[in-house]
């Protein structure tokens, strides 16, 4: 329909193996789908921590126009004093100020503005400041735009829930994003936001997490402290595809696109 916007979110990039398979499936995806935006999670892009300023160049040369991340955001110190410099690559918003980088923009696509936030979980894991006061204050500061996506990267499923019914009717979408699980929750809320507990990720399948799983099994084993390492194999590539009314700013459908790369 005319009034209908699209954007296509990809989860977690993990290593070498994830940026392979987004570079080998996106492109086509994008002319598939034809989202208007495409948001991708890139924080284990570097070798499963971290990103860094070239590989933001090839997400983007991929199809990105938008990069989120999440508690691996600084673990790539070179990325640190690269990040202020990064148009439309965001840091979890609720770090505190001084941390580099910013947890929000705004994009103009399809001749509509969108603003997109990044959010980070305070349950088991970096305890940051509060991600709900966050988006409250982001959506205060921009009160004319209808479209408003969230990364909400998390550890816990009850407080991407939280956030999900927090920002019902006033985001056209929250998704989760973190452990590299795909959930099946996918909906529209009541208040037509599009929600999904965790997309999943773009990593190896044979993996724990799209990591080695002799390496992890070996941690959980032993309990001795080892060095992940991305594992090898099929790729499987986890995304959804987010219709919204453009005139409302509330979603009409949220779904699934999952494909898998050799």
């Amino acid at each position: 329909m005319a009034d209908d916007f699209r954007i296509l979110f990809v989860a977690d990039v993990v290593g070498s193996p994830g940026r392979d398979a987004v570079k080998a499936i996106l492109p086509d995806l994008k002319k598939e789908l034809s989202p208007h935006l495409t948001i991708l999670n890139g924080e284990n892009s570097a070798g499963g921590f971290g990103l860094t300023g070239k590989l933001v160049a090839e997400l983007r040369a991929a199809g990105a126009d938008v990069i989120t991340t999440g508690n691996h955001v600084f673990a790539q110190k070179d990325f640190l004093p690269e990040l202020p410099k990064l148009e439309r690559v965001l840091r979890p918003a609720n770090y505190p100020p001084k941390a580099p980088g910013v947890g929000w923009c705004v994009v103009e696509a399809g001749g509509q503005q969108v603003l997109v936030m990044n959010l980070m979980g305070r349950i088991f894991i970096e305890a940051l400041d509060d991600p709900f006061r966050a988006a409250d204050a982001i959506l205060e500061a921009h009160p004319g735009i209808k479209i408003v996506f969230c990364d909400m990267h998390a550890e816990a499923t009850s407080e991407k829930t939280a956030m999900g019914w927090h920002l019902n009717g006033r985001a056209s979408a929250v998704v989760g994003t973190h452990t590299h699980i795909p959930t099946a929750d996918a909906r529209v809320l009541p208040g037509g936001t599009a929600y999904i507990t965790d997309v999943g990720m773009v990593g190896p399948r044979d993996g724990c997490i799209g990591m080695d799983k002799d390496v992890v099994l070996q941690r959980f084993l032993t309990g001795v402290p080892t060095r992940f390492v991305v594992a090898s194999g099929p790729v499987t590539f986890n995304s959804v595809l987010v219709t919204i009314n453009s005139s409302t700013g509330r979603a009409t459908s949220i779904q699934r696109i999952d494909r898998e790369h050799s």
